[in-house]
């Protein structure tokens, strides 16, 4: 009972459980864009509802698939941001498979923004 008090005080989830955040051992550029996407994670896990992020990111997408000029290539543009950041500090601990799935999903969203600006 004392933890759903807890909830109702304080709104803010909880970071997700895990052994560590960071890649062990990263060094350079990984090390840099894990320091630096810390703030921004610990935002979007602690202080937007859980629904909010999917949300705007799905009306982006459909709102590139929908309109037919560079708009729509803009709209995209945040969602292959996004999913590129996700893929990247993901990829060490990604199996084969998954690393070949994100690897079509940002080609796929690149080939979709490109034809919205007119490069096809």
């Amino acid at each position: 009972m004392a933890s759903k008090d807890n909830r109702r005080k304080n709104p803010r989830r909880p970071l997700p459980a895990g052994e560590q955040f960071f890649t062990p051992g990263a060094t350079g550029l990984r090390k840099s864009v894990e320091e630096r996407s810390a703030t921004p994670m610990a935002f979007l896990y602690t202080q937007v509802p859980k629904w909010a992020a999917p949300a705007v990111l799905v009306v982006l997408l459909l709102t590139g698939f929908a309109v037919d000029n560079w708009l729509g290539g803009v709209a995209v543009l945040p969602v292959l941001a996004f999913v590129g950041w996700l893929a990247y500090l993901s990829w060490p601990s990604l199996s084969v498979g998954g690393r070949l799935l994100r690897v079509v999903m940002l080609a796929f969203l690149l080939v979709l923004a490109a034809d919205r600006f007119g490069v096809f």
